[in-house]
């Protein structure tokens, strides 16, 4: 049965079980990233995660919002370097957004996921196709605004299908940003991990939201 929203102390959930799949999926991002990088990407998230977990477990908060900002911030200060930076700017943009949200809808995470990619590429200076993260983002934040008005958890598996589709167009793209872009063409045939990532977080979200 679809459900239309998600309590606050729901997305708290949600969030912790994203956590534990991205630090579960540790070895598949650092095989993604050293296809195309130095392979910290990983462990990146692997550290960001767990202090997403240590900022979530046990607390209450007030809003939605502050939930998302509070995974933003403990991204940011826990990670280091650019998966910090953009995943960090994607959740406390986001968050930031829906203002004094006390449910998750469609409506709340079109904002978040539109709010939350603006911020990423400007910070980024990323546009789509640039084979980066926001490959599956874009695709993701779009969708979630044509599916606004559904039930959370079915806007929430469309956006984790385009989130999906967009990892794996970014195998078609050559790389021009971060150290991928030194590749060139052999960049060709593999995924961006920081895409790999974004599918993940959005189809753990889908899964929570459906079950």
């Amino acid at each position: 049965m679809a459900k239309e929203s998600l309590s606050i102390n729901e997305v708290r959930e949600m969030m912790l079980a994203v956590a534990d799949k991205i630090i579960e999926a540790e070895p598949i991002l650092t095989d993604a990233d050293r296809a195309l990088g130095d392979g910290d990407h990983g462990v990146g998230m692997e550290r960001g995660m767990n202090a997403v977990k240590e900022a979530l477990a046990g607390r209450e908060f007030p809003t939605v919002g502050k939930v998302f900002m509070g995974v933003g911030m403990a991204m940011m200060s826990s990670m280091g370097g650019a998966s910090g930076a953009l995943f960090g700017t994607l959740f406390r943009a986001g968050g930031k957004a829906i203002g004094d949200a006390s449910t998750l809808t469609g409506k709340e995470l079109a904002v978040i996921l539109k709010e939350g990619t603006e911020g990423v590429m400007t910070r980024g200076e990323a546009k789509p196709g640039d084979k980066t993260m926001v490959d599956a983002l874009f695709p993701a934040a779009e969708k979630a605004q044509e599916v606004a008005d559904l039930p959370v958890s079915e806007a929430l598996a469309a956006a984790a299908g385009a989130a999906a589709a967009g990892r794996d167009a970014s195998e078609g793209m050559v790389a021009t940003k971060g150290r991928a872009k030194t590749l060139g063409e052999n960049s060709l045939g593999k995924p961006d991990a920081g895409a790999v990532s974004v599918a993940i977080i959005l189809a753990t979200m889908s899964d929570y939201a459906s079950s």
